[in-house]
């Protein structure tokens, strides 16, 4: 088995691509150890001690290596782990019981229903041409409300802290959205 990997625009993450489906829908982010209980995959990863976030995305993982550390030296050893993971067709999630499980909730505002044609405009938008992009560089975005012409987008994977992220909310979906979307004046993280 080949595993591929890439560099993503920020220097503290690398997209590891299995060359198979990791999420058959949606993206998972771990950014905690505690998170990272739910999956053996991403709690094998954070036990290597030097791995402060995992992103599991449709055919992609992304793991962010804690500040100082080396991807040289991180590397051989994140590779090992996803190695052993797909080779023997692993579970990524643990099964689930109703005992002690929650769902953390999602940081989200209420949107104005007389704002429903402008969102509905916003979140396809961020399907179809914002998405796609970013899962390229490894990470993912995701829509948490509108109020006042104001859109409030959440960063994940190799997105959520990247230098340049800031420039990409500002130069690249702002843009986007507002060429699109006259009603939107600002777009900001969350």
């Amino acid at each position: 088995m080949l595993i591929e990997t890439e560099a993503t625009p920020n220097p503290a993450t690398l997209k590891f691509l299995p060359g198979r489906t990791v999420m058959d829908a949606g993206t998972r982010d771990f950014a905690t150890p505690e998170e990272a209980e739910a999956s053996p995959l991403a709690e094998a990863l954070f036990n290597l001690g030097d791995v402060t976030g995992v992103f599991f995305g449709r055919d992609f993982i992304s793991v962010t290596a804690a500040p100082g550390v080396e991807w040289t030296g991180l590397k051989p050893d994140v590779l090992a782990i996803l190695l052993d993971h797909f080779s023997a067709s692993m579970p990524l999630f643990r099964p689930g019981t109703a005992a002690g499980f929650s769902v953390p909730p999602e940081e989200a505002l209420a949107d104005n229903p007389e704002d429903a044609d402008i969102v509905a405009q916003i979140k396809e938008l961020i399907e179809t041409r914002v998405r796609p992009a970013v899962a390229n560089d490894g990470g993912d975005i995701v829509y948490r409300g509108f109020d006042k012409g104001k859109v409030y987008l959440q960063m994940q994977g190799a997105c959520s802290g990247c230098p340049s992220s800031t420039a990409t909310l500002k130069n690249g979906i702002e843009q986007l959205l507002k060429y699109y979307v006259p009603e939107v004046t600002e777009v900001r993280a969350v």
